[in-house]
């Protein structure tokens, strides 16, 4: 599909894209780069790519470059390979949030480079190379954004691509897929973190038995509240302005059960249960989760 693909950052998205491509033969030549030793070691041993201690290096040459790295490092790998990249080549991202990372882009005025920002909604509580999967984007969504003066030809070989790793695709702006993202993953990761602090208090005498005893809910919470924290740091410093508004509206929302529970006010707290019950629902007939007990999982 590509004669050549770089890959720039290989954790558990990087390395599973990395995967996938091997797997389904959809480029000629593969470069990759991850500013760890212990990374590329891995890549070394497990893979038949090329390895490059330069990233600039690794860029040389692609038609498609993919920087799957924490977004507090896009700057700094964007001007390190501003001057290695291919004239008409396509130049995308893995990251959870877009409008900052698309001013910098802007800013460096690349020239004949089609830049599509990517956000394969996929991914696990684990990290690094060794937690990748060559099926992990399969029937996940991925999300891509481009400002209008994009060519369409090149804007197709990226769907297509994201398709053949399994992924459903969506376009989507880039200010649209921050306030959406804020919504389906941003909240529920901030009260997720929030949710396990207060549950698990290192002064408290019954943390053994909390961690014992976890009903569903917890568990769950816990599952959320471990992943990536260097990732999601940078993702909430890039899309704070979406994340902080949510935020206030959970607040006052939370502050409705709590007058409820404290005026002992139970149709209050009915119509406000009720009201989300039918969302489970929605979200399995649009494919994103199962029915089946403990959600399919084991």
């Amino acid at each position: 599909m590509f004669n050549k693909i770089s890959i720039i950052g290989c954790g558990l998205i990087g390395s599973s894209i990395l995967r996938s491509v091997e797997e389904k033969k959809l480029a000629v030549k593969i470069s990759v780069h991850d500013k760890s030793n212990q990374v590329m070691e891995y890549l070394k041993k497990n893979f038949s790519v090329d390895t490059c201690s330069n990233v600039s290096e690794a860029t040389k040459d692609a038609d498609l470059i993919i920087i799957s790295a924490p977004l507090s490092s896009y700057k700094e790998i964007l001007l390190s390979i501003k001057s290695s990249l291919k004239e008409g080549s396509i130049l995308t991202d893995t990251g959870s949030a877009k409008k900052e990372v698309n001013k910098i882009v802007i800013n460096l005025g690349l020239k004949n480079i089609s830049w599509i920002a990517s956000h394969p909604i996929a991914g696990t509580e684990y990290s690094g190379p060794a937690a990748g999967s060559s099926s992990l984007f399969k029937n996940r969504w991925c999300i891509l954004s481009a400002d209008n003066q994009i060519a369409k030809n090149k804007l197709e070989n990226l769907k297509k691509f994201w398709s053949k790793l399994g992924s459903k695709v969506k376009i989507m702006s880039f200010e649209d897929h921050d306030y959406v993202l804020s919504l389906t993953s941003h909240l529920p990761h901030a009260v997720a973190y929030s949710i396990v602090r207060t549950a698990i208090n290192n002064e408290d005498k019954f943390k053994n038995d909390v961690i014992e005893y976890s009903a569903g809910g917890l568990r769950d919470f816990t599952r959320i509240a471990s992943s990536d924290p260097l990732m999601w740091k940078d993702i909430f410093i890039d899309n704070s302005e979406n994340i902080l508004k949510v935020l206030d509206n959970y607040s006052k929302n939370l502050d409705q059960i709590k007058n409820a529970i404290k005026n002992k006010d139970s149709k209050k707290l009915l119509e406000i249960f009720s009201s989300t019950k039918k969302v489970r629902k929605e979200i399995i007939e649009a494919g994103q989760d199962t029915e089946e007990p403990g959600f399919g999982r084991k």
